[in-house]
């Protein structure tokens, strides 16, 4: 089962790493999409690489490895980038349903007010703030006695199973950890829902069919995005999952960490017109080039 694991993992990875790729260059290339939407989506999509390749890598390792162990440091950076990537996305998916309500609630002013110089502000505090929002309980965790066995009862370096090797009882540690996680989910799916609510009611309000299907087919693939990786993450670190087994915790785990960013680039080009039509001109081109 360890070469089928390793053949299914690997799939989808290169197929996350195809996809996100493929986003970037599509927004880079095409003039059409230096807007600051797909300005966020790129961004984005640069995310979701480094998201999974700071654990699928060490995963694939693991699954050919008789040995399948990782350093203490490798282990703590692992757990810190984890982390930190799946705050930045909670952050990114806040400013791109900010860019959706301002653009369709308020389109007149959003060209004066979603200028290149603010949305760079946006990306920037988005990675600032998702790197700082667990620095520090991280590093005292860090700090705590491992006195072994070390062995962890999961694929990657995980809040829960790093505190259950610690021989320090810490629960304040633990208890600040889950709580800056929860607010962190919290205000933000709370900050999302809102600004989607608002924009459902502007879009009813638009009285030509096609451009409440415009605006419809932009924000349901940004609300699918937000209810695949929100509704794993809550039910991880917001819901009590002292009741849910091992098993159980590894394949949520596994949902939102390798699964979900797979299917965002699928999410976001088939429901996309312009999207499509990018990544299609990227295709004709490749072909042309090579053919010549």
């Amino acid at each position: 089962m360890q070469i089928v694991f390793f053949s299914v993992i690997l799939l989808v990875y290169i197929l996350t790493l195809t996809g996100n790729m493929a986003i970037i260059c599509a927004v880079r290339w095409d003039h059409r999409l230096h807007t600051p939407m797909y300005m966020f989506l790129a961004n984005f999509s640069f995310l979701e690489i480094w998201y999974v390749t700071c654990t699928v890598p060490n995963m694939l390792v693991n699954f050919l490895s008789k040995t399948k162990t990782i350093s203490f440091s490798g282990c703590f950076i692992q757990f810190y980038f984890f982390f930190s990537l799946g705050t930045t996305e909670c952050f990114f998916l806040c400013v791109m349903a900010y860019d959706r309500y301002l653009a369709i609630c308020h389109p007149l002013h959003y060209p004066s007010i979603m200028t290149g110089q603010f949305c760079a502000i946006l990306v920037s505090l988005c990675w600032l703030t998702g790197f700082l929002g667990h620095s520090i309980p991280i590093f005292f965790i860090s700090q705590l006695p491992f006195c072994g066995p070390n062995i962890i009862d999961h694929f990657l370096c995980d809040v829960d199973p790093l505190m259950a090797l610690s021989c320090a009882s810490s629960p304040i540690i633990e208890h600040v950890f889950h709580s800056v996680s929860s607010l962190i989910i919290i205000l933000t799916i709370l900050y999302i829902l809102g600004s989607y609510t608002l924009v459902l009611r502007a879009v009813l309000k638009v009285p030509s069919s096609a451009g409440r299907q415009k605006a419809f087919s932009t924000c349901g693939s940004h609300l699918v995005v937000v209810s695949l990786f929100y509704g794993t993450i809550m039910v991880m670190y917001v819901s009590p999952t002292s009741g849910n087994s091992v098993a159980m915790h590894k394949i949520i785990t596994l949902t939102y960490s390798v699964v979900t960013p797979v299917l965002n680039p699928l999410i976001y080009s088939l429901r996309n017109r312009d999207m499509k039509f990018a990544l299609h001109q990227i295709l004709c081109g490749m072909r042309i080039i090579q053919t010549s």
